[in-house]
């Protein structure tokens, strides 16, 4: 793990950083060989049972899925979301985060704050346990998902954080939807990687939401790029299926015992 983490930091200004997320040991076997991380998000609360917010995810959605997960990452870093309330003081966090770790095998955490949870961080951190930052939109208390870092008030606040986040020891910091300009500057003064969701070219990698990348889903925000279509796939098989067991042609003798 630690290895992992040296390699990933090593990649900073000098090639990008690929990351996916992954609730299901089918789809982080496939995605595993071209990630460098593969994140367990806790967006699988819209994704898989839309909810309004990623607030109502649980400690134990998380690890189920991390588990399966798991069995299906060989290469990649390994990264859970700890969800909404499990992370509000030191002692807490620490608990469900060794609990996280011990259960999936994962490699590390991730958190949203800044400022605000730097104390939580420094905690995990001192006991060994490896954290991703978070910084911009933050699903898990946003009240607005507007892009993050118009004004000036914003935007210092935005680079400090980050200042403080790598101060603290997280091994990357995702940057979600901030502006452009803002990410390329705290790209450029932070010496971790920045990994950027609608945060411009200039983050030293980028990660997306699986089942938009390949069309599962109906989401039409800005930041996603739809790479497939799989919906269209998983609809003509099933429409052949159906076709052939009305006409009798599956299950064949070949298929039967």
């Amino acid at each position: 793990m630690q290895k992992k983490i040296s390699i990933l930091k090593l990649k900073k200004n000098k090639s990008k950083i690929i990351c996916l997320t992954a609730y299901s040991k089918n789809i982080a076997s496939i995605i595993d060989k071209h990630c460098d991380i593969i994140l367990v998000g806790d967006s699988l609360g819209s994704v898989l049972y839309n909810f309004s917010s990623t607030k109502k995810v649980t400690l134990d959605m998380m690890i189920e899925h991390s588990k399966s997960v798991r069995m299906g990452v060989k290469k990649s870093l390994m990264v859970v979301d700890m969800p909404h309330n499990t992370y509000r003081n030191s002692k807490e966090a620490l608990k469900n985060a060794k609990k996280i770790i011990s259960i999936t095998k994962c490699d590390a955490v991730k958190l949203e704050g800044g400022k605000k949870v730097l104390q939580i961080i420094k905690t995990l951190i001192s006991n060994k346990i490896q954290v991703m930052g978070h910084l911009g939109v933050l699903p898990q208390s946003a009240t607005s998902f507007k892009f993050k870092g118009k004004n000036i008030t914003e935007r210092k606040k935005i680079l400090r954080d980050s200042k403080l986040l790598e101060k603290v020891g997280v091994f990357s910091i995702v940057l979600e939807c901030v502006e452009s300009s803002l990410a390329e500057e705290i790209t450029k003064t932070i010496g971790v990687p920045t990994i950027g969701i609608g945060a411009s070219v200039h983050c030293d990698g980028q990660v997306l939401v699986t089942d938009d990348l390949i069309g599962l889903n109906e989401i039409n925000a800005r930041f996603v790029k739809k790479y497939s279509n799989i919906k269209r796939h998983i609809n003509n098989a099933a429409l052949k299926f159906k076709q052939d067991v009305i006409k009798a042609k599956f299950p064949l003798k070949k298929h039967s015992y």
